[in-house]
């Protein structure tokens, strides 16, 4: 059974506003929230960037049921990983097991603000290998002194540790990420509905491995009226069509505002999925699970319309993708 998200955009909403939208998207019937782990927003529109990791604390005390997960988490530069083995171990008790730890190698937008620069996607690999690594011995529970290529440890413990760790979700876009980070993650996490990652994945863990998930993530833009939609997918979304390997290396919000400055309307409706049809928006979603995808987070773009979207289209559209997917 495919399961289905929602996202906690941190980039466009406040974190009182979060934890009232995260409690609402359990009452509706989401199985799981995936919260987005942000210094800056993409575009200065956007206009927030709480952080993320008070959010999900209270996101884990206010709810119950949904699974939770960063989606992702950078572990290389604005925060070492002794750090974020530490936040998660405490939000995996906090929500009494319910947590993924979603890393990925990052975003230049969020990292560049420690001053240390940007290093090459190689590089960050490498760094994120490394601090996988290190997140695994200190959720152990056991005392850990660590010298390595990137990050030194000095005598660290987490001290409040769950007894199995905290799952690790992987972020992977390519053949060789997917090579390199299966056999150390626990899940994958991708943000294009690709069979060949997940299948790769699974060849890359090797028979016998336990069993691993594939968490997508994909916008849509419920409105009214189409083009009001398509609107507001404009001014909040533009960025999203500059790929990866852009959205990876642009500093600022004054860098994706220049380098989306063309970015018609008609392009943006035409990469996401806009209007009131919801028949057509959960269509959209459908070439996820069809790739191989276990779990699927929908990302409501803008905060203006995100409180009418849970009171009146969330369940309706929960109904028809769970229909679809069967």
């Amino acid at each position: 059974m495919v399961g289905f998200g929602y996202t906690l955009m941190t980039e466009q909403s406040g974190p009182r506003e979060l934890v009232r939208y995260a409690v609402q998207a359990e009452r509706i019937g989401f199985d799981f929230e995936v919260c987005s782990d942000h210094y800056s927003p993409w575009l200065t529109e956007q206009g927030h960037a709480p952080y993320a990791w008070s959010v999900l604390g209270a996101v884990a005390h206010a709810t119950s049921r949904v699974e939770l997960a960063t989606y992702v988490t950078c572990p290389i530069q604005r925060y070492h990983p002794a750090v974020v083995a530490q936040k998660a171990a405490t939000i995996q008790l906090l929500s009494e097991g319910r947590f993924i730890l979603g890393l990925g190698a990052g975003e230049n937008l969020n990292e560049h603000v420690t001053g240390e620069g940007w290093p090459p996607v190689a590089q960050r690999q490498d760094m994120l290998e490394e601090a996988v690594a290190i997140i695994r011995e200190l959720h152990t529970g056991e005392l850990v002194t660590w010298d390595g290529d990137y990050f030194r440890v000095d005598s660290a413990r987490v001290w409040d540790c769950p007894d199995d760790g905290v799952p690790i979700g992987l972020a992977v876009s390519g053949e060789h990420s997917v090579e390199r980070f299966a056999p150390i993650g626990d899940h994958l996490i991708a943000v294009e509905p690709k069979a060949e990652l997940v299948s790769g994945w699974h060849d890359a863990r090797g028979p016998g491995s336990p069993k691993s998930r594939a968490i997508g993530q994909i916008p849509i833009c419920w409105a009214p009226d189409r083009q009001q939609a398509i609107d507001l997918a404009h001014e909040q979304f533009r960025w999203f069509g500059g790929g990866w390997f852009v959205n990876a290396d642009l500093p600022t919000p004054a860098g994706f505002t220049a380098a989306s400055q063309f970015v018609r309307k008609d392009d943006v409706a035409g990469s996401i999925a806009c209007g009131p049809d919801l028949d057509e928006l959960a269509e959209t979603v459908k070439p996820f699970w069809e790739a191989g995808f276990t779990d699927i987070a929908l990302v409501q773009v803008g905060d203006a319309l995100q409180q009418r979207f849970l009171d009146e289209a969330a369940g309706p559209l929960l109904e028809r993708l769970r229909t679809l997917a069967k």
